[in-house]
């Protein structure tokens, strides 16, 4: 792509005027925005207009960048297990961006870029996300008090940043990069946590009895655990020794799906009851063994 660039650069200067006329004008649009370039505000000075200021176009790329881009969004199964369909997502076509700039700068008209970009396909689709949803490996539950609200509300968040998670084949899944930082912004309340042995209140609280149902559903032979820390006292919804404790700044609960088939990650905390169930196709067998 690069000697291409060149070699169309190179064709260009070849075929342009000492002089260029300096008072060019772009119009930059998308469907949302709307920007006007002076042909002069991109010629490298004191070298003359033959040369561009290769920062002032960094810099206006990833201007339109941020502009266009659109997250791709999985294929995702509702309440009622119906799945919701695939959405693209949207970049910059950078490639074709830079032809059309050098075009203009090294042409001797005015003109109008209309943004382009390219489609982002998802890692999830409707078609996938069927396979896999059909057979339940794995599946845990576990029961929190109700009525304590604080701590149910963190309870539901923090399932529903777990729920319809895909793992791939040979991939980690790490709770704190999923679910995110916990805090007082994305909606999560302070309630009681464990410190150093010990009953506090921390923003968050509760999140562990997520991580801990999850643990307890995906320990299963096609899953390998790599990172996992129990509590320095004993807590309630899980026997001895099966919880998982997590928290930003310190333990994390990761795993790795040894599965040939990606895992799905069912999620859903109501009534005072917390349950995860793990789901694939019905092609699942670990690695190298056959069962």
């Amino acid at each position: 792509m690069i000697k291409k660039m060149i070699c169309m650069v190179l064709l260009l200067l070849a075929a342009v005027p000492p002089h260029q006329p300096s008072a060019q004008r772009l119009i930059v649009t998308d469907q949302t925005n709307s920007e006007t370039i002076m042909h002069q505000h991109f010629s490298l000075s004191p070298i003359g207009e033959v040369w561009i200021d290769q920062e002032k176009l960094h810099l206006l790329m990833e201007r339109l960048s941020k502009q266009v881009y659109r997250e791709p969004v999985n294929a995702r199964l509702d309440d009622k297990g119906t799945i919701v369909p695939a959405e693209l997502g949207t970049i910059l076509d950078r490639q074709t961006f830079l032809e059309q700039f050098y075009s203009f700068y090294y042409g001797n008209e005015s003109g109008v870029i209309h943004v382009p970009t390219k489609s982002i396909y998802p890692k999830v689709d409707s078609e996938l996300l069927a396979e896999i949803s059909t057979k339940e490996v794995g599946r845990f539950t576990t029961y929190y008090r109700e009525n304590n609200k604080e701590r149910s509300h963190n309870i539901v968040l923090a399932a529903k940043a777990i729920d319809n998670h895909v793992v791939f084949p040979g991939e980690k899944f790490s709770f704190n990069d999923v679910v995110g930082r916990r805090t007082k912004e994305r909606g999560y309340k302070r309630a009681p946590v464990i410190v150093r042995g010990e009953l506090a209140e921390d923003i968050g609280g509760g999140i562990c009895q997520v991580s801990s149902t999850l643990f307890n559903a995906v320990n299963l032979k096609g899953v390998q655990i790599i990172e996992r820390y129990s509590h320095s006292r004993r807590v309630p919804y899980v026997p001895p020794g099966k919880d998982a404790t997590v928290s930003w700044w310190g333990p994390d609960f990761v795993f790795k799906n040894q599965y040939n088939q990606p895992i799905l990650i069912r999620a859903a905390s109501k009534h005072g009851k917390m349950t995860v169930r793990i789901f694939s196709s019905e092609a699942i067998e670990i690695k190298g063994a056959f069962y």
